[in-house]
């Protein structure tokens, strides 16, 4: 049973930095791409980030040059280090994989980016 579970959100002033985290199981986890996604209230979800399973990254315009997306494939994480956030970041942040055509999601983490 595939399952991904995502830490590490909260509430932060403009400027601040956060990371968030992703476990995963149920799956072969290193041969899969990755990617984080997020949604704010009244928009539809978006791609952030993604990672392939070579470590090949690819990132949204919006947040080029602040996030890095990263794995640990022993340990079966993906992470997105979040630095100089933005009151438009604000929204829940998913972790995603893909396999075989289905998309699987995380529960999700809510990041607030507010003073």
């Amino acid at each position: 049973q595939v399952q991904l579970v995502e830490s590490g959100g909260g509430l932060v002033q403009p400027g601040g930095s956060l990371r968030l985290s992703c476990a995963a199981s149920g799956m072969s986890f290193s041969i899969y791409a990755m990617g984080w996604y997020r949604q704010a209230p009244g928009k539809q979800r978006e791609l952030v980030a993604g990672i392939t399973r070579d470590h090949t990254t690819n990132y949204a315009d919006s947040v080029k040059g602040r996030f890095t997306i990263s794995r640990d494939n022993a340990k079966r994480m993906v992470y997105l280090q979040m630095n100089s956030l933005k009151p438009e970041d604000t929204a829940v942040y998913y972790c995603n994989i893909a396999i075989r055509g289905h998309d699987y999601w995380g529960q999700g983490t809510q990041v607030t980016v507010s003073s």
